[in-house]
């Protein structure tokens, strides 16, 4: 917990507006019942306006104000949008991308993690802040940088790949063997033959492009620990965090949630989704599973999110219902981007607190009344930082996500997340919690565990599943797993790979249709369960029970998989929070508290025994 209440408030910049503006805008935030105000994510330029040359003072104007108004900080270290400067001085800090073209300023992220001009730039801009503001009264957290996802293809990142590969591999004979390189007359005869993946002349090296995948999240962690320390080693006491997006594959988040006191996130559904409420949840439950516990969300939009093609606002009461959903599946505090509207630049037509209508408006209106909900049930006994009880697990696996999804798999419109969703959806509609986890962590506290696409399996992994379900779990494995080693080395033999004794199945052939997913599998001591109906592989088996392990060998219709799913809860005792809801009722169990968020239209009645 950062706080004893729960934290309610958004990024406010005041470099964008004048000074007689921010007393008004405190006013308005206690008004609101806002209790934290994320400050400096894109205010590098306003702080440093030249290189060297410290600018403070306006920021310990707003740090007080903040501070006598009784609202905390969450104080970023700006380093996500190099002021115009850097990049003219040291045209080697923009980023560059794998068809050699230098980006250049004029935006955001516009950085290369890999320069020593940018890192140390960093750096330095880092400790004169925690320097000065460390001990102020106000900080509450640190937020370093902003959504980490930066790729840059150039020299300096080049230099730096070697290096980690270097560490991975040891020596070039174990990459060229990693590597595959002997395919296509690609052997490496010295280290600075290596580069990172750029434009070529056909398709790369799918090692080369994983390895690098790998890099590029450990590179990004570098610069946030780099960050982190700085600002640590002036006080310890003062959590630290970054915020997250939604399902984003260059960044690693089981990796990275280790290095992190608070895990955060920033999420963005679609108002005219109508998967939008499911989809949140699963976001939700990423991140509470990545936190081990409660975790915060740092930024949702009130109202429109102006970089959608369609920015449809949210409707009257939407902001409140995902919000008390965030709140429900772990969240100790709901934060929004951002405070008060931007007039200028590119997030100008984005939603805010306090829109450019002002506070006689309906979504002000809607922020007091959230800031006085959540204020309300801080006092709930048993729900601030509390964690949401799972029977269920679902194996979420940054390895197989990036390997999965290689140029010139069997599909390329296969989508890693797109199978998860598949199997999460069913589940929240029946109000069984899930959470996610590592496929190497411990998982004997949860009844059943799914894993809807495990395409890498290393020894340990398959060690820790047949251990798992030897141990009395129940395990359900979906279709075009257990295919490659870590080096994208095809397991011989048969899928899927390492875990064929546990499922009890042999996977001959993988048959992607333009419909969906099959595969040519034998039984190798499971019982059919069920077969393909219709198209090239009709009455050929594709559903295997192996004692407690299941294999789902295609990808089913939406009903199969959630009467299939149905059945195999209902087996391993594991039950909904409430059964029998309305459809369109979500129920969440947080500590003592069960939350009931009604997503339909319309009017839901609901009878629960007392």
């Amino acid at each position: 917990m950062i706080g004893p209440r729960l934290l309610f408030g958004g990024d406010w910049n005041p470099e964008q507006w004048p000074p007689e503006v921010w007393a008004e805008d405190v006013r308005l935030m206690r008004a609101a019942g806002v209790n934290l105000a994320t400050v400096g994510v894109f205010a590098w330029a306003a702080l440093e306006p030249e290189p060297g040359r410290y600018t403070f003072g306006w920021l310990d104007t707003v740090l007080g104000l903040l501070h006598d108004g009784g609202i905390g900080v969450a104080l970023a270290t700006p380093t996500a949008s190099p002021p115009p400067w850097l990049g003219h001085r040291h045209p080697d800090t923009l980023p560059q991308g794998p068809d050699g073209v230098r980006r250049h300023y004029g935006s955001r992220n516009h950085y290369c993690p890999s320069a020593p001009e940018y890192r140390r730039a960093a750096l330095a801009v880092t400790e004169a802040l925690a320097a000065r503001y460390a001990h102020h009264p106000a900080l509450r957290l640190w937020h370093i940088g902003n959504e980490f996802g930066t790729t840059c293809h150039c020299g300096h990142c080049a230099a730096r790949f070697r290096d980690w590969l270097r560490a991975r591999h040891g020596d070039l004979d174990a990459l060229n063997e990693a590597w595959g390189t002997s395919v296509w007359s690609q052997r490496y005869s010295q280290w600075s033959e290596i580069l990172p993946p750029v434009t070529v002349q056909y398709i790369g090296n799918p090692a080369q492009d994983l390895d690098y995948q790998r890099f590029g999240s450990d590179l990004l962690l570098g610069c946030f620990v780099a960050e982190r320390d700085a600002v640590r080693a002036h006080n310890p006491a003062i959590p630290v965090t970054t915020n997250f997006m939604d399902f984003y594959r260059p960044v690693d988040g089981w990796r990275w949630a280790a290095e992190e006191d608070v895990v955060s996130l920033d999420t963005y559904p679609d108002p005219n989704d109508p998967g939008a409420a499911m989809r949140g949840a699963m976001s939700k439950d990423v991140m509470r599973s990545l936190a081990g516990g409660p975790w915060l969300l740092m930024e949702q939009s009130p109202g429109a999110a102006s970089w959608r093609p369609v920015s449809t606002p949210k409707r009257p009461g939407l902001n409140r219902l995902w919000s008390l959903q965030a709140v429900a599946r772990g969240a100790d505090g709901v934060l929004h981007f951002q405070w008060r509207a931007s007039r200028q630049g590119l997030e100008r037509a984005h939603g805010a607190l306090l829109p450019h209508a002002g506070e006689d408006s309906r979504v002000f209106r809607e922020a007091c009344a959230l800031g006085s909900e959540l204020a309300s049930l801080s006092e709930v006994d048993g729900l601030l930082g509390t964690d949401v009880p799972a029977d269920v697990a679902i194996l979420l696996d940054w390895e197989s996500w990036r390997a999965a999804e290689l140029p010139h798999q069997p599909d390329a419109g296969f989508s890693y997340v797109q199978r998860l969703t598949e199997w999460y959806e069913p589940l929240w509609t029946a109000n069984i919690t899930c959470d996610f986890a590592h496929p190497a962590a411990d998982l004997s506290r949860y009844r059943l565990v799914l894993a809807p696409n495990l395409y890498q399996v290393t020894p340990a992994v398959a060690a820790n599943l047949t251990a798992y379900v030897a141990s009395g779990g129940t395990f359900v494995l979906g279709p075009f797993s257990g295919v490659a080693d870590a080096d994208e080395r095809v397991h011989i033999g048969g899928w899927p790979g390492l875990l064929m004794d546990l499922v009890g199945v042999r996977v001959e052939e993988h048959w992607p249709l333009p419909s969906g997913w099959a595969e040519w599998a034998e039984p190798r001591g499971a019982e059919v369960i069920g077969h393909a109906r219709g198209g090239p592989l009709d009455g050929r088996p594709v559903v295997f029970r192996h004692g407690r392990a299941w294999y789902v060998g295609h990808t089913p219709e939406p009903e199969d998989l959630a009467r299939l799913l149905a059945r195999v809860c209902a087996e391993a005792g594991v039950r909904p929070v409430l059964a029998d809801l309305p459809p369109g009722v979500e129920a969440v169990r947080r500590g003592r508290v069960v939350f009931l968020l009604h997503h339909a239209e319309g009017r839901a009645e609901i009878r629960v025994d007392p």
